[in-house]
């Protein structure tokens, strides 16, 4: 079944997790012909991790991008023949695929990879090769020569090709045969008593010829081989060479392999330096998956997904450009998310994705199980602060008294355990406070990154308020940002302080109309990035 992956920004908060898992449902819901799957693009904080344990709902598994594989290309699965296959085989598996090449494997050790056959390498084999050596099995003779079994005492054949075409008597009198030797021919009775008597490995009896009783009973006690078939003597001298083992031809060959994880982009570059045609496919095990040639590249199945909480490219998933983008649900600005063809885009100013997709819910009549509710509650109490943020609108407070109602919950009472359990910066470093709910920006060639922490007790950054700056610093350095700020948001005061690179002092001086602002400074009533920090921020980077 085809999959649909639903996923937030890189720095996945409460909403962006929660939005993710529940559209996932919904989807799901209302459409059988594919799986959508919740994904997030990195670690979850603590506040999501309470509620998600919360509501017993397993984590989410890590993306790391949705660039186009080899296993998304239409390449030529499961062609590939055993090594103990004739090659006759592989050549008529070559040309019913339509292709110049083929793998071998080793059916009795996983499919593993021992080669590859190409065309070319057949035809050298052909032209210079020792036609008079067959090493082979029974079973292989039989097929390739449209056989029928007559005696059979071994399994593999192993000798040296003679065909019959002398007379009788300068047969007998000039040819030694010896118990490697693999004849062919036909009802020659005199030759036939010679080989029998001889051991022979194997007699080909061509044209449907018949063998004596007497010579039978002699072949069996001497263990000789023996099959018949319709075809005449130079239709079967021609073809015995194609009855070999197919790994004989390039028993040392190691052909450049692509596994199917690989990225279409890598594949293209390298095979526009090595120019060949077959490239073998092979899974994370090693085991032989299929064939890619360079025209199968043209098919390709890009990964389909639905964006939540997010429509900028800079906060999304790496290679989003290779996939198709179906869905759009968030409540932030517009981005620079393009797409090439039209799709679901549903964009609201409320307080949370979760608010519109608990009215997607509603629309459409479809019950939100508890679980459901539980993380479009959280989620929505997340990004709106208790209902207290500038974001907050009618339609957030309405969706949480519903939700609140359906599961008899307390929302300020649970909210406040909720931001408890996610403000604790317990065992983390500066750059993870920094960066656990950190979105960037560009404006008028510009770089801005955003960070937000929330907490009950800012004593416990302030403490260390040298390091944070530091850090800040050498982020904006390393990562040409122009601009760089930690706003600490203060649940119980409403308010936020703020941190920021040296180069953002004037920037932010202007934005909130604080003469030469300090380290620290304390906002009132600051809570919201999209509408408060990012709006201001831009406003004067806008005007400059």
């Amino acid at each position: 079944m085809e999959k649909i992956y639903v996923f937030g920004h890189k720095k996945p908060d409460t909403d962006t997790v929660c939005a993710s898992i529940a559209m996932s449902y919904l989807l799901n819901y209302r459409n059988h012909s594919f799986e959508a799957v919740p994904k997030i693009l990195g670690s979850i904080n603590n506040e999501t991790k309470f509620v998600l344990d919360r509501f017993n709902i397993k984590v989410p598994k890590y993306l790391n991008d949705v660039k186009v594989q080899i296993r998304d290309v239409n390449y030529k699965k499961n062609l590939y023949v055993d090594k103990y296959d004739s090659i006759k085989t592989a050549y008529d598996l070559m040309t019913n695929n339509q292709s110049s090449g083929i793998p071998i494997v080793d059916s009795k050790d996983n499919n593993k990879l021992v080669g590859l056959i190409t065309l070319k390498e057949l035809a050298k084999e052909l032209i210079d090769g020792d036609r008079r050596q067959l090493h082979t099995s029974y079973d292989n003779i039989l097929k390739v020569l449209n056989a029928e079994e007559v005696l059979r005492f071994d399994d593999e054949i192993v000798g040296n090709i003679l065909a019959a075409t002398f007379r009788s008597t300068t047969f007998l009198s000039d040819v030694e045969l010896h118990n490697d030797t693999i004849l062919v021919v036909g009802d020659r009775h005199s030759i036939l008593e010679y080989a029998v008597e001889s051991g022979v490995k194997l007699i080909i009896l061509i044209g449907n010829s018949e063998i004596k009783q007497v010579h039978l009973d002699k072949a069996k006690m001497n263990k000789v081989n023996i099959i018949r078939t319709e075809m005449g003597s130079f239709d079967v001298s021609n073809l015995l060479t194609l009855c070999n083992y197919a790994i004989n031809i390039n028993a040392s060959f190691e052909p450049v392999i692509v596994k199917d994880s690989d990225f279409l982009t890598d594949f293209e570059d390298m095979r526009s330096k090595l120019a060949y045609s077959n490239y073998p496919v092979v899974g994370k095990d090693g085991s032989c998956l299929g064939l890619i040639r360079i025209t199968d590249v043209n098919e390709k199945r890009r990964k389909k997904v639905v964006l939540v909480d997010h429509n900028e490219k800079t906060q999304s998933v790496d290679g989003l450009e290779e996939a198709d983008i179906v869905e759009i649900i968030d409540h932030h600005r517009l981005g620079t998310i393009s797409t090439s063809s039209p799709i679901n885009f549903r964009n609201m100013s409320v307080g949370s994705t979760c608010t519109i997709i608990f009215g997607l819910f509603k629309q459409q009549n479809i019950k939100i199980p508890d679980e459901i509710a539980g993380l479009l509650l959280s989620a929505i109490l997340s990004d709106t602060l208790l209902l207290k943020s500038p974001t907050t609108t009618r339609i957030d407070a309405e969706a949480v008294n519903s939700l609140a109602n359906q599961l008899n919950i307390n929302y300020e009472k649970y909210g406040l355990e909720m931001f408890k359990a996610g403000s604790s910066l317990k065992g983390k470093t500066f750059e993870e406070i920094i960066y656990q709910d950190f979105k960037q920006f560009t404006a008028e060639d510009v770089n801005i990154g955003i960070g937000q922490v929330f907490t009950t007790n800012y004593e416990e950054i302030e403490a260390y308020k040298d390091d944070y700056i530091k850090e800040l610093n050498d982020i904006a350095i390393n990562n040409n940002y122009d601009i760089v700020c930690l706003f600490v948001t203060d649940i119980i005061t409403n308010g936020s302080y703020v941190l920021f690179n040296e180069k953002a002092r004037s920037t932010l001086s202007l934005a909130y109309n604080v003469p030469e602002i300090e380290e620290g400074h304390y906002l009132p009533n600051i809570v919201s990035r999209k509408k408060q920090m990012i709006v201001a921020i831009l406003d004067v980077v806008e005007r400059k």
